[in-house]
């Protein structure tokens, strides 16, 4: 079944007096692209945390975001005194070199950025394994919603393979009145240009030009290949295949037309090729 590699997962779950919020969005990318936004607190285990993501998530540009809600009274303020002490430091020598008079340092070290620190206790095991059983949880449904994204992903290629097909079993009916239209052509522009000609030897040359433009092949290889991209389809994780396939049918397509000389056939090669931009537009978004 196919997945779209768009989509979004989020799960919760309180620990203590906090609450842990996961938040997983998943966008479209040739390969895998880890994003993270994490509090300071879980620094320590971000390389597990993009290694448990990449494990699950194969490809896609994917942003995580864990954000913490206080359930209980905050934990104080405490003095960063090593900070202080730099601060203190940096004025009195500053102050010095500018012979300025004595200033109350302290107050003014109080006002300055990060002197001021929440206390927080080291991460402990069992709030490690909360936050990755979280992120399991969050992965989980985002996959849900790439599966169902995947279902209408689905949907539109059966549609549009389906389309090509479906041109495609028209061209044989236009094919021997494109033949009988190349050979009148031939033979009427050596007529209007006086030319005197062996009637065996024009038949020859006129077959052998014929079967330059025979697209039999082409046919088979097209069809061969719109099978092949509806079984790929029920494979796991198939995008990239399913693109390398519809550049084959593509090029199936671009030869039928080159070779078709047909007015009705080259309407139905750009039927078919309007429907293959489509594919390729989605097959962009699938996984």
């Amino acid at each position: 079944m196919l997945k779209s590699m768009t989509g979004f997962g989020k799960a919760s779950m309180e620990f203590q007096s906090k609450k842990i919020i996961v938040e997983i969005r998943s966008l479209n990318s040739k390969s895998i692209d880890i994003n993270t936004r994490i509090p300071s607190a879980y620094r320590e285990i971000e390389s597990d945390i993009r290694k448990q993501i990449s494990s699950f998530l194969i490809r896609g540009k994917i942003d995580i975001y864990i954000s913490i809600e206080s359930l209980g009274a905050k934990k104080p303020l405490v003095i960063n005194k090593e900070l202080v002490k730099l601060y203190y430091k940096e004025l009195k020598e500053l102050n010095n070199d500018l012979g300025e008079s004595t200033e109350d340092y302290l107050s003014l070290i109080l006002k300055m950025p990060d002197v001021y620190v929440s206390s927080r206790e080291d991460l402990v095991e069992e709030e490690k394994n909360i936050v990755f059983n979280i992120i399991n949880e969050a992965i989980e449904n985002l996959n849900h919603y790439r599966r169902k994204e995947g279902e209408d992903l689905e949907v539109e290629l059966l549609k549009r393979i389906n389309n090509i097909r479906e041109f495609l079993l028209k061209v044989p009916k236009f094919e021997k009145e494109r033949i009988d239209i190349i050979r009148d052509r031939i033979k009427n522009s050596l007529e209007e240009n006086s030319f005197n000609h062996d009637a065996n030897r024009l038949e020859q040359e006129i077959i052998f030009y014929i079967e330059k433009l025979d697209i039999a092949e082409e046919k088979m290889r097209l069809s061969n290949h719109l099978d092949y991209f509806i079984d790929s389809m029920k494979e796991e994780s198939s995008g990239k295949k399913l693109g390398f396939i519809s550049q084959e049918i593509g090029r199936e397509i671009n030869t039928l037309g080159s070779k078709s000389n047909h007015a009705d056939m080259q309407k139905l090669v750009v039927n078919m090729k309007e429907n293959l931009e489509k594919v390729k537009e989605q097959v962009l978004n699938t996984l």
